[in-house]
């Protein structure tokens, strides 16, 4: 399966933006649906993810609150809203899924994904 991240732009402090994943190639399965971030210098960090069988979803604490994830099954296709956008997170975003489920402890480690889509990037503005 291929993904494409879509929706990156740049946002004013405050603002939002809803960024896209897509699946071609194939759909996506019972295996969980996850956004990560690389901001410039830093290393990959977890932002959230949809476990696409139990559909829950659990973020990291910096975004908690301000993005919330869902999906539509008819497009196959998963969405990060992001809202109240904050300067630090200004990044290049990275969807990812695996194939198969995983346990939920494992679900933030970018080491879990096979399948990663190329990136978006996203700049807020103070």
């Amino acid at each position: 399966v291929q993904l494409q991240a879509s929706g990156g732009g740049l946002v004013q402090a405050g603002g939002s933006l809803r960024l896209s994943c897509a699946a071609s190639g194939g759909t996506f399965t019972s295996g969980p649906v996850a956004w990560f971030r690389q901001a410039p210098g830093k290393e990959r960090e977890f932002v959230g993810v949809l476990d696409m069988w139990t559909g829950r979803k659990a973020y990291a604490d910096s975004v908690k609150g301000r993005f919330t994830m869902s999906r539509n099954n008819a497009k196959n296709t998963v969405y990060l809203e992001m809202n109240s956008l904050k300067p630090e997170d200004t990044a290049v975003y990275y969807c990812a899924t695996r194939s198969r489920r995983i346990v939920t402890s494992s679900q933030a480690e970018a080491g879990a994904y096979e399948y990663w889509g190329q990136g978006t990037l996203v700049t807020v503005s103070s």
